[in-house]
């Protein structure tokens, strides 16, 4: 990475949480991400900010993304990553662990080509997906990895610095859609931030103590947040967006919803500042000294035209969801075709959430969202040829998934019993170049799998979630439960709702 000029992030204060409470680095490095990114993305029409920005940004190489990246489709979109480097302050606020720079938490910024619509996709850190070759700091480029956890692709290459491009990779080749810009954000700054903001208003459903900040404290210790709204600032900002164990099911997915409600919370305190030199000015500084981004947005001139285009966005219309999800034992698979649906709305550029402005039907504007979509209708499945395996110990699993498919249409190639017989979970695999044929089978296999592999052709290897579920009947897809990924909500929702899973 290089910088243009050398600047020191600047740290917070805050309210002095309890010692045994700064560790635990997973909700640091979301919230960082998600707060200090959307407000630079957020301060727009301000000319001022270039003279102050540009010697604050730092930039990483782009020689590391693939030469085969989706085409651009409608609106732009920007990849946040967050990233716990020990470099400078950061180790002072708890930074990683080694050397290795890593990421637990990154989300997609969609902006509607309309210029009055953003959503914001989270990724939980150990989502199982495939990771494609990147690029090494010798140049080297490495093979692709399969059934890794989403947050690996930022440390191949075992830098303090993390592997961007790697990440950018990982997510267009899930998605299918092309990254116009990324932002790696590391938390030195971001005590700063709020702090200067003059404290971000919270809620927590119920009391915290040391014990939830560190479960290997071994005892219930002090009240460190007490259940209800308050308003916290610096560490204690910290130890609020990290706060995992000890609230529902203690899990990243909880821990995800109550960033995305912090948020939309810092997001409202900003506007309610106004947009004003004065009052954006500290905020611009804190935000840049914590940001790394790619060459395209490299300067204050371009970065602030990308703000400029998200001035018309309004609270109501900022929109947040995690990737449609499932446990896959103690990680986390991807639901189809939830998912793809997803992505195809966004490479439309339509709305994904049938939800207006004022929850019922037109924003407080009068103006109308973008199109709220039906779901796609289902993909030609002539010519698909799959090979089917039982990879259950279930007789003649193999036979009945091969009915199911031949009565939708696809052509079944072969049936056969798998290598192992012990899989939980069923694994859709596809060749070169077979790609979408391949998610389109996933339409009939809710919760499967999807796995580049070296041999050609498309082949389902069933697991004991196709053994334990319905027949598709009449070779229909079927519907994930709506509860994958969680409802949307919007920067301008109660920050007391929807604050915890499980």
């Amino acid at each position: 990475m290089t910088r243009s000029h050398t600047a020191g992030a600047a740290h917070g204060g805050g309210d002095g949480a309890a010692g045994e409470g700064r560790r635990g680095l997973g909700g640091i490095r979301a919230a960082a991400a998600l707060t200090l990114s959307l407000l630079v993305l957020l301060i727009a029409g301000a000319g001022w900010v270039y003279l102050q920005l540009n010697g604050d940004i730092n930039t990483f190489g782009a020689d590391g993304l693939s030469a085969n990246r989706p085409a651009a489709g409608g609106g732009s979109n920007v990849l946040v990553i967050g990233s716990d480097s020990r470099a400078g302050g950061n180790r002072r606020l708890g930074g990683g662990e080694g050397d290795v720079g890593r990421s637990d938490t990154a989300f997609l910024l969609h902006v509607y080509g309309d210029g009055r619509h953003a959503l914001a996709v989270s990724f939980p850190r150990d989502t199982l997906v495939e990771i494609p070759p990147c690029r090494l700091p010798d140049g080297r480029w490495t093979p692709t990895q399969s059934d890794a956890m989403f947050n690996s692709a930022f440390t191949v290459g075992r830098t303090t610095k993390g592997n961007p491009a790697c990440t950018q990779n990982t997510v267009e080749q899930l998605t299918g859609l092309r990254v116009d810009h990324t932002v790696v954000v590391d938390f030195a700054g971001f005590a700063a931030l709020t702090t200067a903001v003059g404290g971000v208003p919270v809620c927590l459903p119920q009391d915290v103590y040391q014990g939830d900040l560190d479960p290997n404290r071994g005892a219930r210790g002090g009240l460190v947040f007490a259940r209800g709204p308050q308003t916290v600032s610096g560490q204690r900002a910290l130890d609020y967006v990290r706060l995992r164990h000890g609230i529902g099911d203690g899990s990243d997915i909880g821990r995800i919803k109550r960033q995305q409600a912090f948020t939309a919370a810092l997001i409202k305190k900003v506007r309610s500042h106004g947009m004003n030199p004065s009052a954006l000015l500290p905020l611009a500084r804190a935000a840049t000294a914590a940001l790394t981004v790619d060459p395209g947005l490299g300067s204050a001139d371009r970065l602030l035209a990308f703000a400029l285009s998200m001035r018309d966005v309004d609270l109501h219309n900022t929109m947040f969801r995690t990737l449609p999800w499932r446990y896959q034992g103690a990680r986390v698979a991807i639901v189809h075709p939830d998912a793809d649906e997803l992505w195809a709305g966004l490479r439309a550029d339509r709305a994904v959430d049938g939800r207006a402005a004022d929850g019922t039907g037109a924003p407080e504007d009068g103006k109308a969202p973008p199109p709220v979509p039906t779901p796609d209708a289902a993909p030609s499945v002539a010519g698909i040829g799959v090979a089917v395996y039982n990879g259950t110990t279930v007789p003649g699993l193999a036979a009945h998934a091969a009915a199911e498919l031949r009565a939708a249409g696809f052509d079944v190639t072969r049936t056969a019993t798998a290598a192992g017989q012990q899989r939980t979970t069923t694994v859709i695999g596809y060749g070169p170049g077979r790609q979408e044929p391949a998610r389109t089978v996933a339409r009939y296999f809710p919760g499967a799998v999807l796995q580049q592999a070296a041999a050609p052709g498309v082949r389902v290897t069933l697991g004991r979630d196709y053994a334990d579920r319905p027949a598709l009947g009449a070779g229909a897809p079927t519907t994930p439960p709506e509860s994958a990924g969680g409802a949307a909500r919007s920067a301008a929702d109660d920050p007391c709702s929807d604050l915890s899973y499980g």
